[in-house]
């Protein structure tokens, strides 16, 4: 088993033992608690939930489900495994190592509402000679089928989706203050969370609770 819940703090930089300067991803990575265990007599297959972060406010339904982990989980995740673990059991920091490859899932900034050059990469039109189609984004069809067709590439809503960075590499793992140091970038915004996971074991990332 794979994957854990942790925070995105910040970037920074460090600098390895030849002295190279290495853009980094700061996470705090608190302890993740068995929420649940799924059973093959009565689920189906045989996996682990996890839940992680705190939610201000629990509905009856999802307080009745955390109840016996003890926990007022914001995120949950479902990992198959045939570790023996019992509900209230805790994983952390222990299953990641420096210099290993990891998958990173998050949601990403929310960028608003965009036009389709910064949306889409479209090119601009000539800013000069009267030109009145600097930013616009130029025909939207034609005379057949008399509507606009479904996938054209327009403005629109952008970021705020599920993203995925693979193939992330682990720089440095301080035990000690439950902090990881990823290279490079991952999705979301400082504090929000995002989901560490093994290349080789994709979790199912349950939507029954949202982050609060």
């Amino acid at each position: 088993m794979r994957a854990i819940y942790g925070k995105k703090l910040m970037m920074t930089r460090l600098f390895d033992e030849s002295g190279k300067n290495i853009a980094v991803t700061v996470l705090e990575m608190p302890e993740n608690t068995v929420t649940q265990i799924k059973k093959v007599d009565k689920d189906g297959y045989q996996a682990y939930q996890f839940g992680m972060g705190e939610k201000r406010r629990l509905n009856k339904a999802e307080a009745g489900h955390l109840a016996p982990a003890k926990t007022k989980s914001a995120k949950l995740f479902e990992v198959k495994t045939n570790q023996d673990l019992k509900v209230g059991d805790k994983i952390g920091l222990e299953i990641l190592n420096e210099g290993e490859l990891v998958n990173v899932t998050g949601i990403s900034k929310g960028k608003g509402f965009q036009g389709t050059v910064k949306r889409h990469h479209f090119n601009t039109g000539p800013r000069t000679h009267g030109s009145n189609n600097y930013r616009q984004p130029g025909s939207i069809g034609s005379t057949f089928p008399q509507r606009v067709v479904k996938g054209r590439r327009m403005g629109g809503h952008m970021g705020a989706e599920r993203v995925t960075s693979k193939n992330i590499e682990v720089f440095k793992v301080d035990r000690p203050n439950k902090r990881i140091y990823l290279k490079g970038a991952v999705p979301g915004a400082n504090q929000s969370l995002v989901l560490i996971w093994s290349p080789n074991e994709k979790p199912e990332i349950q939507e029954a609770i949202n982050e609060a």
